[in-house]
């Protein structure tokens, strides 16, 4: 099954609607986001927390890496370069931090607030090669955008 963005991203609306929380915003993001596609094995947060720091948000799937510097990683690529990072071999991605021995490729999401600061990055792992393309990016970047900001 390959997600509707159009139709998740009015999920989200509704059930984000007047909540102001970002720990709550991410949550339902996702839960909302993990369950709509089956190429999604783990989706989830890194949370900008210090200075060229991730620290691990809400997620869903096994365990995720608890710590990621901004220069270290798919992760620590897209918070410090802010753009998406799709991967479609992260075998092939230097210096690619293996949080699961699964993953065979990924899509990290920068996610900014509405004041332009960086909140941190929305990542998704499928444990099928290449698995994500630019229509994940754009329906992803616009549920993110509509949710967080900017």
């Amino acid at each position: 099954m390959r997600v509707d963005y159009t139709e998740l991203s009015k999920t989200i609306a509704a059930l984000t609607e007047g909540e102001t929380d970002e720990v709550a915003l991410m949550a339902t993001v996702v839960c909302e986001v993990h369950n709509a596609d089956s190429r999604f094995d783990w989706t989830g947060f890194y949370r900008v927390v210090a200075p060229e720091l991730l620290k691990i948000g809400p997620y869903q799937g096994g365990h995720g890496c608890l710590v990621i510097p901004f220069a270290r990683g798919v992760c620590g690529a897209a918070a410090r370069t802010g753009e998406t990072q799709l991967v479609p071999d992260v075998e092939a991605f230097p210096g690619h931090i293996a949080c699961s021995s699964s993953t065979r490729s990924e899509i990290v999401v920068p996610v900014w607030r509405k004041d332009g600061s960086l909140l941190g990055v929305f990542d998704i792992d499928s444990d099928q090669p290449d698995a994500f393309d630019e229509a994940d990016d754009k329906g992803l970047s616009g549920v993110l955008r509509e949710v967080f900001g900017r």
